[in-house]
């Protein structure tokens, strides 16, 4: 086999693909599945309190990550700027925890599929789902970029359609639409009510104990957008594009999740048996459950065959996703050499190999049931993902110090963040403070859970390991402010940007506002792969501090 240096990893992604992933890929099982828990849980205004916080703190992330990409849209995103900003072992630990977190949400996935189909069977064993998905999954990605492309622009135009048509559907329902023309507007927010009382404790504080622990759920949902900021930073006029795409993101912010758990909570009643993810059998989607009980026949399955589109869809993005950040961790030297591995075609194999096998995690299902295991990988998820919020957040505060110390007006910066540093601030610390308390509920008298403190504390626990291990290891301190680099590496990502011709038409516009509004999740992704440039080119760009306006 030859070297990795004359075998490179091809880009086969077309911009409709590009375009359609990065609009499906804000929907997911977190939304269609992972809600039955949370209203379970928390209530209709619990649940919807949580999404609205993590919103909140998923609003400050992509203000403080689109201010610092827009001004350098390097390779590797916060990755990279953590690297410049604060020293290398938090890129380290930032660069690894990427990694554990695309890759613990692929079991989940596949459990989550698992439990979807038992909507239909029950009588067949688990693990001949698993196992079928887990196949599909993998065939995907052997097959190359390409294939995987066109099978995310299918199921990404499901999702689309899916939950735009849920949208509409729950609110007639809701104003007595349905068959059964049952008109039932805030009815389960009187009885049983908007909160339950977690673990039966009375008052206030039992409500408020229901809120929290619907917050690690609704971080499962939005995981991942912060992702079009750093997909921003690697396509042409990042100045321009990040802002637009910054604001687009709070209309899908709105409109999906927001609307989508204000829908759930009117439609469904927290009581409802069938939110019971610990069991393995029964409808679990609240949409599912809603439709059905609405005297609506054959759409639930619909309904439910397009979630299953939507677990499959996602299992594969994590596989993809996972597979490109071990083989950019292995060009970046931090990893085992042999996961740079390519064939002819530029197929990271052995990086693919390695982690479709933690998609054997799922058959834990088997013993404990998926939607207990989909339960658990979430919670791991969900952690992963708002330390990687808070790590992001922590570089932004002290690329805020290198300016000022180096005397770099923020008035200079092609975008200029709102509520800054406060918005920071305000995200680092609840990010961090939803970590603390997401496992609380074990320390509850008699209500003991060894998995589920595992499953939400281990990925708290070793982030600081990998940080303080790594840099003690290395000797590595702390990047000064002043020697803080704001100039190298904008030629190399400008060098490889080109302008679009402009619309000719309607039809054109509306096309280039879809694509510029939701840069893609897999363009993020590759950032990973183009990372690995600095592990084999050597020479340094010098670029002037002050930037022209994009021709």
């Amino acid at each position: 086999m030859r070297s990795t240096l004359t075998r490179k990893l091809r880009r086969q992604m077309k911009n409709r693909h590009i375009a359609m992933i990065s609009i499906g890929g804000v929907i997911g099982t977190g939304l269609f599945l992972g809600t039955a828990s949370g209203l379970q849980t928390g209530g209709p205004v619990g649940l919807l309190l949580a999404y609205i916080t993590v919103g909140s703190v998923c609003i400050a992330v992509m203000v403080t990550l689109g201010e610092m990409c827009s001004l350098l849209p390097i390779p590797g995103g916060h990755i990279s700027l953590a690297e410049r900003f604060v020293d290398p072992a938090w890129s380290f630990a930032l660069g690894w925890n990427y990694w554990y977190n695309w890759t613990i949400i692929l079991p989940a996935e596949l459990s989550a599929a698992a439990v979807l189909v038992n909507y239909w069977n029950t009588s067949v064993n688990n693990a001949v789902w698993i196992s079928i998905f887990l196949v599909v999954v993998v065939a995907i990605n052997l097959l190359g970029a390409g294939a995987y492309g066109e099978a995310e622009f299918v199921f990404a135009s499901i999702k689309v359609v899916t939950i735009i048509g849920l949208l509409i559907l729950g609110l007639v329902l809701d104003l007595g639409g349905g068959p059964n023309h049952d008109r039932i507007g805030f009815r389960y927010w009187r009885n049983p009510g908007p909160f339950p009382q977690y673990h039966g404790i009375p008052g206030s504080k039992g409500r408020f104990l229901a809120f929290t622990a619907c917050l690690t759920q609704a971080a499962f949902s939005f995981i991942g957008t912060e992702i079009v900021a750093i997909a921003g930073a690697e396509a042409k006029n990042p100045r321009r594009n990040i802002p637009k795409a910054i604001k687009r993101v709070y209309i899908r912010m709105l409109l999906f999740y927001i609307g989508g758990v204000w829908i759930i909570g009117w439609l469904v009643p927290f009581t409802e048996p069938d939110l019971n993810l610990k069991a393995s059998t029964g409808a679990k989607s609240p949409y599912v459950i809603a439709i059905r009980q609405a005297g609506i026949k054959g759409l639930p399955s619909v309904i439910n065959a397009a979630f299953l589109t939507s677990a499959c869809s996602a299992a594969s993005s994590q596989l993809y996703s996972s597979s490109r950040a071990l083989y950019g961790l292995a060009m970046n030297g931090v990893a085992p050499n042999f996961f740079t591995k390519l064939t002819r075609k530029g197929l990271p194999l052995v990086a693919i190999a390695f982690q479709a096998s933690f998609g054997f995690l799922a058959y834990m299902g088997l013993k404990e049931g998926s939607g207990r295991v989909f339960g658990w990988f979430g919670n791991m998820t969900s952690i992963a993902g708002l330390i990687s919020w808070f790590g992001i957040c922590v570089t932004y505060i002290r690329f805020r110090e290198g300016l000022r110390v180096q005397g770099i007006p923020r008035s200079s910066l092609p975008y200029v963040g709102f509520a800054q540093p406060y918005l920071a601030y305000y995200g680092a610390f609840t990010s961090l403070f939803i970590c603390i308390i997401s496992g609380w509920t074990v320390f509850i008298q008699g209500n003991w859970q060894t998995d589920f403190f595992v499953t939400n504390y281990l990925p708290l626990a070793l982030y600081p390991i990998l940080y303080f291990g790594y840099r003690f290891f290395k000797g590595i301190r702390l990047v000064k402010p002043e020697k803080m680099d704001f100039r190298t590496g904008l030629d190399e990502i400008e060098a490889a940007s080109y302008d679009d011709p402009p619309p000719r038409n309607v039809v054109e516009r509306v096309w280039m506002w879809l694509y510029l509004t939701t840069l893609a999740r897999c363009n993020a992704l590759v950032t990973m792969i183009v990372l690995c440039k600095k592990k084999e080119q050597k020479e340094k760009w010098d670029v002037p501090t002050k930037h022209e306006d994009d021709r």
